[in-house]
């Protein structure tokens, strides 16, 4: 399978090294607006299977002459959100599969943003299924970590363990600590603010979709394998848009384990508008405030040696089990910072969401996921996916939650 990659970033740089040590890729270009960071993540590989060059992602016509040139099977898009919609039409124009890790961008709703939804995560590249089956190609969106293997998680306790889903709530939680620093994101600042600055996303039976304030319903949730408690709110993102259109679920929503330290800089970073997108003028010239703030951070992929502790993704699950009675589990995976870097020299965050776009790749080679037009993790069967990930150096799990106030 040839594959190109745009984004040389953290995920992007993960995804080539993973790549590396697996054979079904027969060659894979990375590239990047900064062709010496695609360069650098090349050149740490020392296999000639992988190549670098560089790419505007903002520019569809340039990506449209850079799918040509490389004529891939498939374009990984590991850039952050802002970039999906112009490398989706170029794949959709040209004519060539897509997978992306985040999808394209929601609007609030012009009057209402904290109650009803305007423009949803994924809605522009929804629109374009019959287009993607039209010409024969495929777009997998959101195969990431979270969303992602998340989504699998629920896919697999709808088919397995669960005759009836009242809630899928996805946690997301890490005890990671970076020496040095204060505050120093573990992701894309940039996702991170959209995730957690817009109106949560939330679903319900018999009422649709929704959204709510941010950093809403505050709660503590208890992290397995020694991560512990850490406080978690509402936040936008995918797996509420997937999930109920695949499986049935009484509720499903996303809570971020964020902490209340981090909490509070992204409510002072609203307050004084630096997370906004739209530029403004500083002394005649014209700058963007939340690209300015994401100037000043520093970059993710370079914080995995100062970074310790681990990283969990997975989602909680009640209902009914398949005999009738009151079941709740918590499906996760955890990835150590010690792990990933002695074993693959990346951070845990970009690690952990690497892998996923890569087993997707490699079920689709093998012809057991087969794609077409525009589809989410959860459409697969889970089973398949679940047994490459010892393979891939991590391995999932399911902690069994307390049944209360679950009625049979």
């Amino acid at each position: 399978m040839k594959v190109l990659v745009i984004g040389a970033g953290g995920v992007g740089s993960a995804i080539a090294n993973i790549a590396s040590r697996r054979f079904f890729i027969s060659a894979m270009v990375i590239a990047d607006r900064d062709q010496g960071r695609a360069e650098a993540a090349v050149a740490r590989l020392g296999d000639s299977r992988f190549s670098a060059t560089q790419v505007d992602a903002s520019s569809v016509e340039e990506l449209k002459a850079l799918i040509a040139r490389v004529n891939p099977d498939v374009v990984v898009n590991a850039v952050d959100p802002r970039f999906v919609m112009p490398i989706f039409q170029a794949c959709e124009i040209v004519g060539v599969n897509y997978i992306d890790m985040a999808m394209s961008l929601s609007k609030p709703h012009p009057t209402n943003p904290l109650a009803e939804v305007g423009l949803m995560l994924g809605d522009e590249q929804f629109a374009r299924d019959d287009s993607f089956k039209s010409k024969g190609i495929y777009a997998l969106v959101g195969i990431g970590v979270e969303p992602g293997l998340s989504d699998i998680f629920a896919r697999y306790a709808a088919d397995n363990l669960f005759s009836q889903i009242d809630s899928a709530i996805v946690y997301d939680g890490s005890n990671l600590v970076v020496e040095g620093y204060d505050f120093a994101p573990t992701f894309s600042i940039w996702t991170t603010i959209e995730e957690c600055l817009n109106p949560p996303l939330m679903w319900e039976k018999g009422r649709g979709w929704y959204t709510t304030e941010p950093f809403s319903e505050l709660e503590s949730f208890d992290f397995p394998e020694g991560i512990g408690p850490v406080e978690c709110v509402n936040v936008e993102h995918e797996e509420v848009a997937l999930i109920p259109r695949m499986i049935d679920a009484g509720r499903v929503a996303f809570k971020y384990g964020l902490g209340s330290h981090f909490i509070d800089i992204l409510k002072t970073i609203h307050t004084l508008g630096l997370d906004r997108t739209e530029p403004v003028s500083v002394q005649g010239v014209s700058v963007s405030p939340r690209n300015l703030l994401a100037a000043l951070l520093p970059d993710p992929a370079t914080l995995g040696s100062r970074m310790s502790g681990k990283t969990c993704a997975g989602i909680q699950i009640k209902g009914l089990d398949k005999g009738g009675a009151p079941k709740a589990v918590y499906i996760y995976n955890v990835v150590d910072n010690a792990f990933s870097m002695g074993e693959y020299g990346d951070q845990a965050v970009v690690w952990q969401t690497a892998i996923n776009p890569l087993i997707a790749l490699e079920l689709i080679e093998r012809c057991e996921w087969k794609p077409l037009g525009v589809n989410g993790p959860e459409w697969f069967p889970a089973e398949p996916f679940l047994a490459m990930l010892e393979s891939y150096g991590t391995s999932w799990h399911i902690r069994e939650e307390s049944t209360a106030g679950i009625l049979a």
